[in-house]
């Protein structure tokens, strides 16, 4: 735990800041478990935003590292105008045909999480942790499942209320009693 911000630690915090020291740097500097963050914290709650330089020298373009020069080419290796090269001769592995577009799976459970396309059925088949899960994969109709998992996926609602039989309001009244 630190021993706070007494009146010293923020006077030189402040003095430090100004001086355009970093707030890792001032943090390291007051020592007594302040932190970075606390220090930035606290800066910003005392409102200091100037600062008489910044913790870091802008890089300017003498800092850069220049590129080597070339030798200068022999009239042996002097450019020549050359045919267009092709690609192929250029690159160095060759490029593996992309693969046809998956089919459209017929059967249901026979789509995988890579072979899955906007419009087919997104119901789960089998446990997702293991390895022979997949999805139905069928010809999604108007959402994201077939005809068939839809039906099971969106049941209508069942109407409680003024028409319910004596028998249902009965159960309904045991689980109170």
């Amino acid at each position: 735990m630190t021993a706070g911000w007494t009146d010293d630690r923020v006077g030189a915090l402040k003095k430090l800041w100004l001086e355009g020291q970093s707030a890792s740097q001032i943090a390291k500097q007051l020592g007594g478990g302040v932190t970075r963050n606390a220090v930035i914290g606290k800066v910003h709650r005392l409102g200091l935003s100037g600062r008489a330089a910044p913790s870091q020298p802008a890089r300017t373009a003498t800092s850069f590292r220049t590129t080597r020069p070339r030798p200068a080419a022999t009239p042996a290796q002097a450019p020549q105008a050359s045919a267009p090269r092709r690609l192929e001769a250029v690159s160095s592995k060759p490029v593996p045909p992309t693969p046809p577009a998956a089919p459209i799976p017929d059967l249901p459970g026979t789509a995988t999480v890579m072979t899955l396309g906007a419009h087919m059925c997104k119901w789960p088949i089998g446990d997702p942790s293991s390895r022979e899960f997949s999805f139905c994969g069928r010809r999604a109709s108007e959402g994201v499942y077939c005809v068939e998992h839809a039906r099971v996926a969106y049941q209508p609602q069942v109407r409680r209320g003024a028409k319910e039989s004596g028998s249902d309001l009965a159960r309904s009244l045991r689980r109170y009693i």
